[in-house]
């Protein structure tokens, strides 16, 4: 993983530029970064070599794709032996309704980001994705019912 001092302020301005549009030519991006293109390329390269680009995707609505229920879940586990959070870490990363999955400090162990077709859907997930994982305390749900934003540019660092 790149430590700060690979990444200079040009290198986050391209960053910056391919997070608003992952689909910018080179010949922009340059422009859009006070370089000439050459230069860009090989530093976009680097970039993507070093780590600090991960990949390209696209944003899909999920309502248009018929997933139109976001759910973010607290899951507390029962205990934290090293057999129970493998268990439980490995699952996640095999489960397509779970987008995200962060370890959290404080009452949850871990949050979800869910989406799924309804509230039947969502009950399907729980009953059949998630109790037969064993381990799990308990399950706090919360239904997203709105977003006031959702980003994935970063701030600007000096």
């Amino acid at each position: 993983m790149p430590t700060q001092t690979q990444i200079d302020a040009t290198d986050r301005k391209i960053l910056r530029a391919l997070q608003r549009n992952g689909r910018i030519t080179n010949l922009d991006l340059a422009a859009e970064v006070n370089l000439s293109p050459s230069p860009c390329l090989r530093r976009l390269r680097n970039l993507e070599a070093n780590g600090a680009i991960k990949g390209y995707s696209v944003n899909v609505d999920s309502k248009a794709y018929g997933l139109p229920v976001e759910v973010m879940v607290q899951i507390r586990l029962d205990k934290h032996t090293k057999e129970t959070v493998a268990r439980f870490e490995a699952r996640m990363r095999d489960i397509p309704e779970v987008l995200e999955c962060f370890v959290m400090t404080g009452h949850s162990d871990y949050l979800l980001r869910v989406v799924v077709s309804d509230l039947e859907d969502y009950e399907r997930f729980v009953r059949e994705r998630l109790h037969p994982i064993g381990g799990i305390g308990s399950i706090d749900t919360s239904f997203v019912y709105g977003v006031v934003k959702r980003t994935n540019v970063f701030p600007t660092v000096d």
